[in-house]
């Protein structure tokens, strides 16, 4: 079957370059079971679930001269082993080798000519665990009609359901010439076409108060987004390389849940004014000028769930909106609680804010969510220039109950998440089974010290704590 790239599929495939490839990178760390995990297990559980993501079968092709969007093909020649690697650590391998490969992993350019995902099976990790790192090219995962895969394999128990006989027969490619012929049509045709959508949208817009006034919203907050202007000077943005450091940290939520009832605000707010004590003890260590009045503006796009649709977040579904949000981040308050309240103060005044997904709704969410809900959170970060926030930071609701990968129980999951033209650093924050997840992605080159980052969240989080106390 063939179909055309939506315009914002076409722009993420043809937006990236050799120092930002567009990936939406997971790590999952599982507890090896007693007969281990094979590689064959885990290819056989990812092909009974390929049915609910038919994207990874396909494959783009370009339309020659570039007259039209590329389309989104069946891939005749897929092979599933190509896509599903094996590779291991020294054992017993270290943490800080394992992130070392994920690193190397996540600067591979993934090739072209075949569906835009891998995944990688990583034996030998210390502590009898294993891990399973994926990277799905960003034009593949929309959130809506194409989830992320690391969404579709994992299971609320060890069994997993039983899914069906998988006969997938992929249809037959089209020709240089047919694709050629298919867009001139096209062009003849966008008259009418745009016609009958402009009349599509106005009857829909008249029918419909309460979706206009949501567009209406949606509007409103893009442009007081793009109203902000540029972002603060930062060693933050530079020039990158294609090469990559990665870490992680974890916390543990019920601090960050005390936090928000002791002073009466939201999980992201406590999160991001962690990230913002990291940062600025982070800049100082760097002899960097440091004001009372220094700022770091994020960019950290909200989930927001349509009401009544907190217990559908299946595969398949619609399961969320993705609000973009900038917040100036106050490196330059020494006061780790007046840091709080500043930013607490900020997401108060956004017009999504009551339908935020918070500590509050974790716990009712369904499925798996969070390798989709960071693809969406980074699509909303890159429709805005880069220049405009100096860093991305994206925060997401996971189940809050142990899941399970091929029958694998998983331990800790981490996004590892794009950087954007000129940032050196991009965060992604994961809930799950009670956890906080930080996922911290960074140039080899321009954050050589990223290996600090973990230590200065601790720090930065145990300040907010013992203020609490």
């Amino acid at each position: 079957m063939v179909t055309r790239l939506s315009s914002s599929d076409a722009s993420f495939y043809h937006l990236e370059n050799t120092s930002t490839p567009m990936y939406v990178g997971t790590l999952s760390i599982l507890r090896k079971p007693r007969a281990g995990l094979s590689y064959e297990t885990l290819l056989a559980t990812v092909e009974r679930r390929l049915p609910q993501i038919p994207r990874y079968r396909q494959k783009v092709r370009e339309v020659t001269l570039g007259l039209a969007r590329p389309v989104w093909i069946d891939d005749g020649d897929f092979d599933i082993t190509y896509h599903i690697r094996r590779s291991a650590l020294p054992s017993p391998g270290s943490d800080a080798q394992l992130h070392d490969l994920v690193a190397r992993l996540g600067s591979r350019p993934l090739d072209k000519s075949r569906p835009l995902w891998e995944m990688y099976l990583v034996e030998g990790l210390a502590k009898n665990r294993i891990a399973i790192y994926v990277k799905s090219h960003q034009a593949l995962v929309n959130g809506m009609t194409a989830l992320e895969i690391g969404h579709v394999i994992a299971d609320r128990n060890q069994k997993g359901p039983e899914f069906g006989e998988d006969i997938w027969i992929p249809a037959r490619e089209p020709s240089d010439t047919q694709l050629l012929l298919g867009a001139v049509g096209e062009w003849i045709a966008r008259p009418r076409a745009q016609m009958t959508a402009a009349r599509s949208t106005v009857t829909e817009m008249v029918t419909n108060t309460s979706q206009l006034v949501e567009a209406a919203r949606r509007m409103a907050d893009v442009a007081r987004t793009m109203a902000r202007g540029t972002a603060p000077s930062s060693p933050l943005n530079t020039t990158v390389s294609r090469n990559r450091r990665f870490t992680v940290a974890s916390h543990d939520l019920d601090d960050y849940r005390r936090l928000r009832a002791r002073y009466d605000c939201d999980v992201n707010d406590v999160v991001l004014a962690v990230v913002a004590g990291t940062l600025r003890n982070w800049l100082m260590s760097r002899g960097e000028p440091v004001t009372s009045t220094s700022t770091v503006r994020a960019m950290a796009p909200m989930s927001v769930y349509p009401d009544g649709e907190l217990d559908v977040a299946g595969p398949g579904q619609a399961i969320s909106e993705v609000s973009p949000f900038l917040v100036d981040l106050p490196v330059g308050e020494p006061n780790a609680v007046v840091r709080l309240s500043q930013i607490a103060h900020a997401t108060e005044s956004v017009s999504t804010a009551s339908s935020l997904v918070d500590a509050r709704t974790i716990v009712t969410l369904s499925g798996f969510a969070p390798p989709t809900l960071h693809a969406m959170g980074i699509r909303v970060a890159t429709s805005f220039s880069a220049r405009v926030f100096n860093l991305l930071i994206t925060n997401v609701p996971g189940a809050q109950k142990q899941m399970y990968v091929a029958g694998t129980k998983l331990l800790e999951t981490y996004a590892v998440p794009p950087l954007l033209h000129n940032q050196t650093l991009a965060i992604g924050v994961t809930s799950y089974n009670g956890m906080l997840y930080f996922g911290i992605n960074a140039d080899r080159d321009a954050m050589s010290d990223v290996d600090v980052l973990p230590s200065l969240l601790r720090e930065s989080l145990d300040e907010l704590l013992e203020s609490a106390r």
